[in-house]
């Protein structure tokens, strides 16, 4: 007579989370990144260098 091999344990089911999801902060939730810009020399060059990347592009 041969035995079954044992049963592998099952990884647990996903818990499903009733939380409201608006009390949760998100990554984009916050003022970081907002208007920053890189660098902050001053310099004219890099002020048009940003514009122009900055820029639609039906606005060339």
């Amino acid at each position: 007579m041969s035995t079954a091999p044992a049963p592998e344990p099952r990884e647990p089911k996903a818990a499903l989370i009733f939380d409201d999801p608006l009390d949760q902060q998100s990554s984009d939730d916050t003022d970081r990144g907002w208007g920053e810009r890189p660098g902050g020399t001053g310099d004219s060059a890099a002020d048009l260098k940003r514009f122009l990347d900055e820029k639609p592009p039906h606005h060339i």
